[in-house]
């Protein structure tokens, strides 16, 4: 196996602007650090159980990929859009009670984000499965591709703590570019 191109492949679809990635960064704008991290956490454990999915089930879903992709790109657009809706509409001069980022959430995000989903269902056999067969390799494999995933989300959270104040200041425009970066991944979906 070509590491490089692994780790290449693994940086750019983990810490490259997504669903996750926003969502967490908002978080940390509207809840703090402390509430990414849970969310951050349970995405991370989400993004390893598909991880372990698509390497078992890897000859399975070759054959059905496309019914399977088509239902999570309906899904997903949709979810992202009411992400992108409940972002906008966040009123920062109102306490908020309800925090919708928590461990949960993280987790079930993974299983709504096409990025991931896509990221997922390549990364193993494009890399993995060519190249090791024997289950402590791939398992490996996926335990690394796992803290790749959860070194991108920590990344966005330092991001959104150490501009914590500079995007508090201007929450609104911050709220509304948060938005279109979710409006604009439901749609590059679909093209």
């Amino acid at each position: 196996m070509n590491i490089t191109s692994f780790l290449i492949y693994c940086m750019i679809a983990t810490f490259t602007p997504g669903p996750t990635n926003i969502v967490i960064l908002s978080t940390v704008h509207n809840f703090g650090a402390k509430k990414a991290m849970k969310y951050s956490y349970g995405a991370t454990i989400g993004f390893g159980l598909l991880l372990v999915i698509s390497a078992a089930l890897n000859t399975i879903l070759v054959t059905i990929i496309p019914k399977i992709l088509v239902v999570m790109q309906i899904i997903g657009s949709m979810y992202m859009f009411y992400l992108a809706y409940q972002i906008y509409k966040k009123d920062m001069s109102k306490p908020t009670v309800n925090q919708p980022a928590t461990l949960m959430s993280g987790f079930l995000m993974q299983f709504l984000n096409p990025k991931v989903i896509l990221f997922s269902m390549t990364v193993i056999p494009s890399f993995i499965l060519p190249n090791y067969n024997a289950v402590p390799a791939v398992a490996t494999s996926i335990i690394a591709i796992t803290l790749i995933g959860l070194a991108a989300f920590t990344t966005w959270v330092l991001f959104g703590t150490i501009f914590k104040d500079f995007l508090r200041k201007h929450d609104k425009i911050v709220n509304v570019l948060m938005t279109l970066f979710l409006v604009y991944a439901a749609i590059m979906i679909w093209i």
